[in-house]
């Protein structure tokens, strides 16, 4: 028997198994990291990997923000209601016209102080490659929306939910061709995560 024969028999058992035994869900219930900082851990582990948090005070607004820290910005996408020049990804019939977005400005549902990881799963967004096409990344997340951990956030997605939900974590990095670390090889190439 060949392996490639070998593995789909071994699928094909363990589908029959499956379709007659109910499998338990593994416990869930295991303990985790919390932290006493929750915004001081996200900002240490978004910069780890080569990310910047920020957190806006009440004076501030997201238009000023982008004014002073993105002062030589291109295109800017963004389905959030924005006094600014922008375009609205959602008026894009083909996602490839995104192509050329400096900046895009998107939504986060929650962050995670754990490994600085933000939900994206923004239900306004229907293209859902800007997330991915945009050259910089500003996540805009409310300061109240922070768990601790991976534990904490799987319990706020709803997975009943038919819809895209996606977490980033900083920058685009791989280093997959002989270990050289390239930024923005498949997404954005800076990351920002706004607190507001």
């Amino acid at each position: 028997m060949t392996s490639k024969a070998y593995i789909l028999d071994q699928i094909r058992t363990n589908i029959a198994k499956q379709n007659t035994t109910q499998v338990a869900l593994p416990d869930l219930e295991i303990a985790h990291d919390d932290y006493h900082d929750k915004d001081k851990q996200f900002a240490q582990a978004l910069q780890s990997v080569g990310g910047m948090a920020h957190w806006l005070d009440t004076q501030e607004n997201i238009e000023t923000f982008i004014q002073e820290h993105y002062q030589h910005h291109g295109t800017i996408a963004t389905s959030m209601d924005l006094q600014i020049e922008h375009i609205n990804p959602n008026d894009v019939q083909d996602p490839h016209e995104l192509k050329n977005v400096d900046l895009a400005v998107v939504k986060g549902e929650f962050a995670v102080a754990e490994n600085a990881a933000v939900w994206l799963q923004d239900h306004e967004n229907i293209n859902r490659s800007l997330y991915f096409i945009a050259q910089r990344l500003l996540i805009v997340v409310k300061k109240e929306h922070i768990v601790a951990s991976m534990h904490e956030a799987y319990e706020q997605i709803n997975f009943k939910e038919n819809t895209f939900g996606t977490f980033i974590s900083g920058p685009s990095k791989t280093a997959d061709i002989e270990q050289a670390l390239v930024i923005g090889a498949h997404g954005a190439m800076e990351c920002m995560v706004l607190f507001i």
